[in-house]
C-alpha cells in the first residue's frame, strides 16, 4: 500500500514550488483576515438605501387597492394573500402562496388572466444559494431565470442566465455576472459583465460595467459606469433617527439617431431627490425629480393587522396628477404569536 508520502497529495506537500504558493496564500489570507473586511452586498443593491428604502420606485402605485394575507403557519412559514385591485396597470386579482424554511424558499402567484408567476430559491448553504424564476403569461412574454450566489465574508459573486437556450446548434439568452469586493472597512468596487444574444441569426453583444460603494457611519455613496454609456450615482444619508433624505442621479450618452460612433453624442439625465420620516405608526416617503414630478406615499398602521396607504404624484410638466388608496390586513392567529415566541430562533429563509 502507498504510503501517505507517495501519495498525489504527500507529494504535492513535499514539493517546494507548492509548499511556495501555499505559504503565500497563507500569508495573504491572514492579512486580509486583520482588514477586519465586511460583506458589501451585491451588486444590484449597491444604492438600496436610496432606490428601495427612501425613494417611492417599489412603492408607488394608482387606483385602489385591497390585500388580505393569512399567515397559517410561522415555522415553516406559510402564507396566502388575495389582492383586489382597480386601477392603472393593476391586475383585477391576483392569488398568491409563500412557502420558506432554512433552505427552502417558495413564493407563486396567479393573476384573472392566467399569468403565473413562479420563485423557488434552495440554500445549499448560508452562503451558497441558488435562485430561479419563472414566469408565463397569455400574451406569450414568457421568461425563465437561474442564478447563483455566493456570499463570502468581504465579497459576494454570482452568475445569472435570462432565457438561455442551447438549441439549434448556438446559445442564445442573457448571462450576467456580479462580483463585489470590501477593499477597505468602507469602500467596495465591483464588476458586472452581460452578453447576450436574442437570436442566433444576430451576433453576440457584451458589455462591462464598473460599480463602487462607500459606506461611512451615518451616508452611502454609490456610482455605476455601465457598459452603454449610462452613468448612475446615488448618496443617503440619515438626518437623525427618523429622518433620512437621498439623491439619485441618472446620466445617459448615446449616439444620437443616425449617427456614426465617434460622433455626436445625445445626452439625457434626471435627476431624484427624496426623503423619509418614521412616525410612531406610519411611514412617510416624498420624492421630485427634475422632470416635475412630485410623488409622496403614507403608510399608517391603524390597528395591529390593518394598514392603509395613500399615494399620490403631480406631473407639474403634463399637468397629470394620480392617486391611490390601499387597504392592507393581515389575518394572524394567536396560536402562530404563541408560536413565534416560543421558537427558539427565527427562520434563516433564502429569499
Amino acid at each position: 500500500m502507498a504510503t501517505t508520502t507517495d501519495s498525489p497529495l504527500g507529494f504535492l506537500r513535499k514539493n517546494p514550488v507548492f509548499t511556495g504558493l501555499s505559504d503565500v496564500y497563507t500569508s495573504f489570507q491572514e492579512r486580509r483576515a486583520k482588514l477586519g473586511l465586511s460583506n458589501p452586498g451585491t451588486v444590484e443593491t449597491i444604492a438600496k438605501e436610496v432606490q428601495r428604502e427612501t425613494l417611492l420606485t417599489n412603492y408607488m402605485f394608482t387606483g385602489l387597492r385591497a390585500d388580505l394575507t393569512k399567515a397559517f403557519s410561522l415555522a415553516p412559514l406559510f402564507q396566502v394573500s388575495h389582492q383586489f385591485a382597480m386601477g392603472e396597470r393593476l391586475n383585477p386579482y391576483t392569488f398568491a402562496c409563500l412557502y420558506g424554511t432554512n433552505k427552502v424558499f417558495a413564493q407563486g402567484s396567479v393573476d384573472n388572466d392566467g399569468a403565473l408567476s413562479a420563485r423557488f430559491n434552495w440554500g445549499w448553504s448560508p452562503v451558497s444559494i441558488t435562485k430561479t424564476q419563472f414566469q408565463i403569461s397569455p400574451g406569450g412574454q414568457d421568461m425563465a431565470q437561474f442564478e447563483h450566489e455566493y456570499t463570502g465574508s468581504d465579497f459576494t459573486a454570482s452568475v445569472k442566465a435570462i432565457n438561455p437556450s442551447f438549441l439549434e446548434g448556438g446559445v442564445t439568452g442573457i448571462f450576467v455576472g456580479h462580483y463585489l469586493q470590501s477593499i477597505t472597512p468602507k469602500l467596495a468596487l465591483g464588476l458586472e459583465s452581460v452578453w447576450q444574444r436574442q437570436a442566433l441569426s444576430q451576433g453576440p453583444d457584451s458589455a462591462l460595467s464598473y460599480v463602487a460603494r462607500y459606506k461611512s457611519n451615518d451616508w452611502v455613496a454609490s456610482a455605476s459606469l455601465q457598459g452603454h454609456g449610462a452613468f448612475t450615482t446615488s448618496y443617503w444619508r440619515r438626518l437623525s433617527d427618523k429622518i433620512q433624505a437621498g439623491v439619485d442621479m441618472t446620466l445617459s450618452m448615446m449616439p444620437s439617431a443616425g449617427g456614426l460612433m465617434g460622433g455626436p453624442l445625445q445626452k439625457e439625465g434626471s435627476t431624484t431627490v427624496g426623503a423619509k420620516y418614521d412616525f410612531r405608526m406610519a411611514v412617510f416617503r416624498a420624492q421630485i425629480d427634475s422632470k416635475g414630478k412630485l410623488s409622496c406615499l403614507l403608510e399608517k398602521r391603524v390597528a395591529q393587522p390593518i394598514t392603509m396607504t395613500f399615494a399620490a404624484d403631480v406631473d407639474h410638466f403634463t399637468q397629470q396628477a394620480k392617486i391611490g388608496v390601499s387597504i392592507s390586513i393581515e389575518a394572524t392567529g394567536e396560536e402562530l404569536q404563541d408560536q413565534q415566541d416560543l421558537a427558539a430562533q427565527p427562520l434563516n429563509i433564502p429569499f
